[in-house]
């Protein structure tokens, strides 16, 4: 972690949304609390054209001193190569020692130069994103267990009674839960999925076998929401080898959440084999669906694809998809049992009060010499 204290010596540049940066008084409060740092908040949205803006065609002079970058794009700090052109770094960076980032994942800076700086501490939103896109996810299970979208579309024609039996719904009480990847995100869903009746299987690349091992004591959670404690999983799965997956995948889920953050080890981390387990694992019943709000790139789209045609899965719902955006004559678009969102689950009138909170405890640990929240554990890149 960096060394303590945050004064004179630091300059923090943000460049957020404009639904996430901050206001006038929180940049009073936090020079009041910092004397001598130097804050500079640059909206991505320029205020003269309303564009967005991109972070390496900031001026130089933004850049100068910068040690606390909150942002969700990394800057171009070595020399790179743009249609066929070579392109000097914007700017090194040199006094860098801590980066916040807004999203949960961060895939983006996980290949970045700063990141391999040892000194450089990066933190994530986790947590400001849980309680919005845990709804998506029961949101959209509701809707294809109810036939909401079938329902809505007989309202163009006034026929919705005339099929009113050709959709039987299907309540949650008694169906089984996977969630892939227990982080913050996982945790809310299984505490909406538990008052739904639903059991919980969850999965996480480390070993939870004990209380203490369940428990997320370093993730920021909005008051009253999540399984800080790790209660709620009926029971746990573990592993990174494509074994221990398969086991997961092979335990009659109804439902399987992806919420697993995107690397290396996890791009297409489910493709024809997993969805061939999926299949298996649900002969002569109603077979799983999946709901996808981690990245596309996590889910083989080939497989993916293959799989709706064939009824190898009851359906998707996917917030996320790879190519991304989709393009408009893309085949996942016309494939059966799916419903496509552009990756919008995050969205939340909440988004900036959350993130504030998280850069305000982080700030506030970096001052005191503290342990912050929501680092990246630079070993398995989440």
């Amino acid at each position: 972690m960096s060394p303590p204290g945050i004064g004179a010596s630091d300059t923090i540049l943000l460049f957020l949304p404009d639904r996430t940066s901050p206001d006038a008084a929180w940049i009073a409060k936090t020079e009041a609390a910092y004397p001598g740092v130097t804050i500079r908040n640059i909206p991505q949205p320029d205020p003269e054209t309303g564009k967005l803006r991109d972070i390496n065609d900031l001026p130089e002079s933004v850049w100068e001193g910068v040690t606390i970058l909150v942002s969700l794009w990394p800057p171009r700090t070595t020399e790179t190569t743009v249609d066929d052109k070579v392109v000097s770094p914007k700017t090194t960076l040199p006094d860098l020692r801590f980066v916040q980032v807004p999203s949960a994942g961060a895939d983006r800076w996980i290949v970045h130069e700063t990141y391999k700086r040892p000194h450089v501490t990066i933190s994530t939103g986790n947590g400001t994103h849980a309680p919005q896109i845990a709804e998506w996810v029961i949101g959209t299970w509701l809707m294809a267990r109810h036939h909401f979208l079938s329902f809505a579309g007989y309202m163009s024609t006034g026929t919705g009674w005339q099929h009113r039996l050709e959709h039987m719904g299907e309540d949650s009480t008694g169906t089984r839960i996977g969630i892939l990847g227990y982080g913050a995100i996982g945790r809310q869903v299984a505490r909406l999925a538990t008052a739904f009746g639903m059991e919980v299987y969850a999965y996480t690349r480390s070993e939870k076998a004990t209380a203490a091992a369940r428990a997320d004591p370093d993730t920021y959670c909005v008051p009253g929401t999540g399984d800080a404690e790790g209660l709620l999983p009926t029971k746990w799965f573990h592993g990174s080898s494509t074994e221990a997956i398969n086991d997961f995948l092979s335990q009659d889920l109804d439902l399987l959440v992806v919420a697993t953050p995107l690397t290396a080890a996890t791009t297409k981390l489910l493709s024809t084999a997993q969805f061939n387990v999926l299949d298996k694992s649900r002969t002569g019943k109603r077979k799983t669906y999946i709901v996808n709000i981690a990245r596309g790139k996590v889910i083989d789209t080939d497989a993916l694809l293959h799989a709706l045609h064939n009824n190898q899965i009851a359906g998707a719902a996917l917030d996320v998809t790879d190519p991304e955006p989709l393009p408009v004559d893309h085949a996942l678009w016309k494939a059966p049992n799916v419903f496509i969102a552009p990756h919008v689950s995050w969205q939340s009138a909440h988004m900036q009060e959350r993130l504030l909170a998280v850069l305000d405890t982080n700030l506030e640990r970096l001052n005191a010499g503290k342990p912050l929240v929501n680092v990246l554990n630079k070993e398995f890149h989440y």
